[in-house]
């Protein structure tokens, strides 16, 4: 019987291989045999807009749809264009500053690529 690898998430030992893929029965990740520890922290998530087209730092996006701004009566109207805008990781991944309202974190699937 082969080691298997710990897991790259939490470094259980106790994982098992399903297929091609490890599994760790603790924290519920899979990764691939041939993705090793080292290669988990450079994993690279890609952001797409709401059409499916990737984005990048420093694009320029509108928004398409009409967003309450939480804790305010502000409203950040259909069609405002953003730009210059910041990726970040969480749930709202897109960081900016709109024209008239100020820094702001945006979720990418309620923007389009301009």
């Amino acid at each position: 019987m082969s080691q298997l690898p710990s897991c790259p998430s939490c470094n259980s030992a106790y994982t098992y291989e399903d297929r091609q893929m490890f599994v760790c029965p603790e924290c519920g990740h899979e990764w691939t045999a041939g993705s090793g520890s080292d290669a988990a922290g450079s994993e690279e998530r890609i952001i797409k807009d709401a059409n499916g087209q990737p984005l990048s730092d420093g694009d320029t996006v509108t928004v398409i749809k009409d967003l309450k701004v939480k804790g305010s009566s502000l409203v950040v109207k259909q069609g405002t264009k953003v730009k210059n805008i910041r990726l970040i990781e969480g749930d709202h991944d897109i960081d900016c500053k709109i024209d008239g309202l100020g820094a702001m974190k945006l979720k990418s699937e309620f923007v389009k690529k301009v």
